[in-house]
């Protein structure tokens, strides 16, 4: 095998794939656009649930269930850095970007073997398949289910998250909705408002949140998304309404309040 003229060419890639990155850690902060709006989001839905607790409408068990499970969510969300960062945790980043192809090269040397074809296609074909075979057996066992009971639920749920987390979002939004046909959840609602949202079905999206709202009228989530799907639809100032309702309703700490703002200004 010819070393010299190969491992050059290696090492300019790796430093051309780290440069953005290395860019990035030394530049302005920029907007985080839909990442953000989602971490606001998760973070006015933990202050949510807390008045729905205090308020009574949420028992000690319910509230620790919905609690958990906002903040997984949050722990897939990524930290917000603003300008009080340090200069010496961003050496630190840096020092790390240049040690990782290092070790990545000091590994593959001592155990790569590059004569290894790559996986080839029919493999992968078959693990898709094999995948697939999963997916439809769970459909098929949520089928059998009695449908609206909490254990079918779950299991749509949780069929709609794989799907979704697959970038199937057609089958995530249809295993979220069998979901709610046991019972109305905000939650879900709202999560199977943003799917629709993400795959270009904003009417469909409009109309399931304006069915939405008026059993939760409150809820945050629903009512900024809401607006999203009349601003996605070309409906500027339904949406403009919407926002400013929400903002008109918001503490002055909201977390959420800032981007919401952003986002009605952007508005044409």
């Amino acid at each position: 095998m010819t070393w010299f003229p190969f491992w050059p060419l290696l090492g300019l890639l790796a430093v051309a794939a780290l440069a953005p990155l290395a860019i990035a850690l030394f530049g302005p902060p920029r907007a985080r656009g839909r990442r953000e709006a989602d971490l606001a989001l998760y973070h006015a839905q933990l202050a949510e649930l807390e008045r729905e607790k205090e308020a009574g409408r949420l028992d000690e068990a319910a509230h620790r269930a919905a609690t958990l499970e906002v903040q997984r969510r949050l722990l897939t969300a990524p930290e917000d850095r603003g300008p009080a960062e340090s200069g010496r945790g961003r050496w630190v980043l840096l020092g790390t970007l240049g040690a990782a192809p290092a070790l990545a090269l000091g590994l593959y040397l001592a155990g790569g073997i590059p004569q290894m074809p790559s996986a080839p296609y029919a493999l992968r074909q078959e693990a898709a398949a094999r995948d697939e075979a999963v997916m439809g057996r769970l459909r098929e066992r949520l089928g059998q289910l009695p449908p609206g009971s909490e254990q079918a639920r779950e299991g749509w749920v949780l069929l709609g998250n794989a799907e979704r987390s697959r970038g199937r979002l057609e089958a995530a939004a249809d295993a979220y909705r069998r979901a709610l046909l046991g019972r109305f959840d905000p939650e879900l609602t709202a999560q199977l408002a943003q799917v629709l949202l993400e795959d270009g079905r904003t009417e469909e999206a409009g109309a399931l949140l304006r069915a939405a709202l008026p059993q939760a009228p409150q809820h945050i989530g629903l009512r900024f998304l809401a607006g999203l799907a009349e601003a996605r639809a070309g409906r500027t100032e339904s949406a403009r309404a919407a926002w400013r309702a929400l903002i008109a309703d918001a503490p002055p700490e909201a977390p959420w309040r800032a981007m919401v703002e952003r986002r009605m200004n952007e508005l044409p």
